[in-house]
């Protein structure tokens, strides 16, 4: 069993950031690929940012290109999501997942944390 756990969430102004953290532990974190998601109300959720499992590579949704950033520590079992510049449209709640597979898509994660909540206000 992985257990991961989100923190960092809060309320900020538009045009601020948030740094999001999530630690795991279980299982070896350098054998699953990362993603963040996150869900607006009333909307699905929505993909974010993934990181392969060494890091080498990162992918990301359009709309947050050149804002976020997806990075992790495999020494201490921790993915992170810096996220600048952040809109009003980024609200949502954010959950970290993890994947023994290269994915972006939610079904593709074996593993989910309990999410963390962001706000931004205009």
């Amino acid at each position: 069993q992985v257990q991961l756990v989100e923190s960092g969430g809060g309320l900020v102004q538009a045009g601020g950031s948030l740094r999001l953290s999530c630690a795991t532990s279980g299982r070896t974190f350098s054998t699953f690929c990362m993603g963040w998601f996150r869900q607006a109300p009333g909307k699905e959720r929505e993909f974010v940012a993934a990181i392969t499992w060494g890091g080498g590579a990162t992918y990301y949704e359009d709309s947050v290109k050149g804002r976020f950033t997806i990075s992790r520590d495999n020494a201490k079992n921790t993915v992170y999501l810096q996220m600048n510049s952040l809109k009003p449209e980024d609200t949502a709640v954010y959950y970290c997942a993890a994947a023994s597979v290269w994915g972006t898509k939610s079904y593709e994660y074996d593993y989910w944390g309990q999410g963390t909540q962001v706000t931004v206000s205009s």
